[in-house]
């Protein structure tokens, strides 16, 4: 099968520093990354291919961001976000475990807190989802860490405040490290979900465990019909996905923390066996799915991954700049392309705003950031042409 290279950016010898950025000390595998490498893909269009040239001259110039605005600021270590029918967001806080609503207009006030988020590390209250159908349910999903476990529950929202949580699923495990904790509605209407493998590597690849895998789970929590292992797990062999996004086409797309080597964003298909620990990055070893695009671990570390305007977005947090991923079809389109590098810091978050552009949040106060003055931020972000 032919392989097409892609240039994700000129990569610079790691050496012991490329770490997962939200570990807390630097990883090594024992062998210093070849500085040498870049970013590949299959050439099969089904498994995410960069197109040729022309492809991408057919496709026109490819979306910018500017920053059109400040949504909010003073926010404690933002992790989840979601969008309410009315246009307010909600907004989960890692270490305080509140959730808070952030209006139209930018008010921002405390719907809630989370009982029994144990906060710690990577751990507490992590991801943030809002029933696809709010308005007749009023359901809000939140995925958070307690003890050595990661647990979803949902809560009944009046609109000011949020009622008692309700265990939807448990049993996910969690640690102070790679607790994934990204959730997403489907367009079937299914829940899914990004896990960590809780550094016990062995978990991504046990069909047992719900660590290192993407979870796929209907609203009361139960394995959506259709599960290649009759079970919640929809794909497995990942090290700490925390970043999921469908496409206009209903495909899934994820962004996972590399260990020492390379990050990654995979096209996620069921049943299949994204590689880790056996494999980090493009391998092409039988078996196992290589990423769509990679990148050196501190030139992403990607957390939050949205797609609008025929784009992929993934923010970074070691690597501190957002990146744009042209897609069409399942394919990369030219070289991803950084913004923002270094100027906002950390980010954790990018999420489509209604009535189009991004919301962008920073993440510089949960522990491994330098703050600055107004941070935690939320940022608007058009998408000019």
């Amino acid at each position: 099968m032919r392989h097409v290279i892609v240039a994700v950016v000129a990569t610079t010898a790691l050496g012991l520093l490329g770490a997962c950025a939200d570990d807390p000390a630097p990883e090594t595998n024992g062998n210093p990354p070849d500085s040498s490498q870049t970013a590949t893909a299959s050439s099969s269009p089904e498994e995410g291919t960069p197109a040729e040239d022309e492809d991408s001259r057919r496709a026109g110039p490819p979306p910018a961001p500017r920053i059109a605005g400040t949504v909010a600021t003073g926010l404690t270590s933002p992790w989840g976000l979601a969008f309410l029918p009315d246009g307010a967001a909600l907004v989960a806080e890692r270490d305080t475990a509140r959730i808070k609503r952030i209006a139209r207009g930018g008010a921002v006030s405390t719907v809630g807190t989370v009982p029994g988020v144990v906060p710690g590390g990577e751990g507490g209250l992590l991801g943030i989802a809002v029933s696809p159908t709010f308005e007749r349910d009023r359901f809000v999903y939140a995925y958070y860490t307690s003890g050595d476990e990661n647990r979803i529950v949902r809560m009944p929202s009046t609109g000011s405040r949020l009622g008692r949580p309700q265990t939807v699923l448990d049993g996910i495990p969690g640690s102070g490290i790679h607790n994934g904790g990204r959730m997403v509605f489907g367009p079937d209407g299914f829940l899914y979900v990004g896990t960590g493998e809780a550094s016990d590597e062995p978990l991504a690849q046990d069909l047992d465990s719900l660590g290192g895998k993407i979870l796929r789970i209907t609203p009361d929590g139960e394995p959506a019909p259709g599960n290649p292992f009759d079970s919640p797990v929809w794909s497995y062999g990942h090290r700490n996905v925390q970043g999921l996004a469908f496409d206009d086409d209903g495909r899934l797309w994820a962004s996972e923390f590399g260990q020492s080597t390379w990050d990654e964003v995979n096209l996620v298909r069921p049943g299949r066996n994204y590689g880790w620990p056996e494999v980090e990055g493009v391998a092409g070893e039988r078996g196992f799915v290589d990423p769509v695009a990679q990148w050196p671990t501190d030139e992403a570390s990607p957390s939050g991954l949205a797609y609008a305007d025929g784009a992929l977005w993934m923010a970074g947090l070691r690597g501190e700049r957002l990146w744009r991923i042209q897609i069409d079809e399942g394919r990369v389109i030219g070289e991803p392309r950084a913004f923002f590098t270094e100027d906002l810091g950390r980010l954790r978050t990018v999420e489509p705003a209604p009535g189009g552009g991004l919301w962008l949040t920073t993440s510089n106060t949960d522990g491994r950031g330098d703050p600055r003055d107004g941070d935690d931020r939320i940022l608007r972000l058009s998408l000019d042409r």
